[in-house]
């Protein structure tokens, strides 16, 4: 089975209510077996102009990170995420060797 990828672009507006969002966020991650493979805001932008932190996050499947993002623990980290940044949030199926 193939492994799942959350990928986000977020665009902090209000640093202390992302925090709160990070430690919101955190532990919905572990416990829905994700594993933080990426995070900051030094990507090198090669192409394109939209700035902001990356984040990329790898799931079991495709399905476990559907779960992840639709879980009552992520869906209350969101909202607080929603108030405080821009963000554009992408879930993708891995390739499978």
């Amino acid at each position: 089975m193939s492994k799942g990828y959350l990928v986000a672009n977020i665009r902090v507006i209000d640093q202390d209510k992302f925090q709160a969002f990070s430690g919101m966020a955190a532990p919905a991650i572990k416990k829905y077996g994700g594993k933080v493979l990426a995070r900051g805001p030094g990507a090198e932008r090669c192409e394109g102009d939209v700035r902001g932190i990356v984040m990329m996050i790898e799931f079991e499947s495709k399905e476990a990170a559907n779960t992840f993002y639709h879980s009552d623990e992520y869906q209350a980290a969101k909202a607080v995420r929603e108030e405080c940044s821009d963000t554009d949030l992408m879930i993708i199926e891995g390739v499978s060797d």
